[in-house]
């Protein structure tokens, strides 16, 4: 059965957390997943365009941009308080404000899809797979951050077995989300690792 949508608490957290995230959580906790998350889909020959999953101010589309990915870029986040801070910044060629558990209001057909952050505690779970793999062309490149706190209990990984026929699992790797500087602003999950999944759409 699929899990219960977060989406009206959720949208409320990130309404209220948006004007700060960059400045307080990220920069504070020293957020380091969306570099390595670009960095793995980089890796692996990840092209566009790319569906940046979970978008919210943009930090992912920042660290492709950083890592030197020049092509096209759409986002798609639950929060248009944090799509606004996005779209400021200039990456994207579209933004999209959508629950990426629910069939998506557009058509697409992206050739890479990231995500950083968004499938995690109290957030989304793996019943967006359905929705995602729906605007993906053949052949499309995923590179997935899922916290690995919530990876068997949210159904992770029973879904990447269900999803077998049109999602071909090349590699898991493990990471951490926070440098050294969360230790002292919050010991209680400075140590959380995530698991980025590669996979090809089918």
């Amino acid at each position: 059965m699929p899990m219960p949508s977060a989406a009206p608490r959720s949208a409320r957290v990130y309404a209220d957390w948006a004007a700060s995230y960059d400045a307080g959580f990220a920069a504070e906790m020293d957020y380091r997943l969306p570099a390595y998350v670009a960095a793995a889909f980089l890796a692996a020959g990840g092209r566009g365009p790319v569906l940046d999953v979970g978008a919210g101010t943009g930090l992912c589309a920042e660290a492709l941009r950083a890592q030197g990915f020049a092509g096209e870029i759409d986002g798609v986040d639950l929060s248009a308080e944090m799509l606004a801070r996005a779209r400021a910044k200039g990456l994207y060629r579209a933004l999209h404000h959508a629950d990426v558990t629910r069939p998506l209001p557009w058509t697409g057909r992206y050739e890479g899809l990231v995500s950083s952050g968004t499938f995690t505690h109290g957030h989304v779970g793996p019943e967006a797979l359905g929705p995602l793999l729906a605007v993906l062309a053949p052949g499309a490149l995923l590179a997935v951050s899922v916290n690995l706190g919530v990876w068997e209990r949210m159904g992770f990984d029973a879904a990447l077995a269900t999803w077998a026929g049109r999602l071909t699992l090349r590699q898991t790797l493990d990471v951490p989300i926070y440098g050294a500087a969360a230790q002292a602003l919050d010991p209680a999950h400075a140590e959380d690792r995530a698991r980025i999944v590669m996979a090809v759409a089918g």
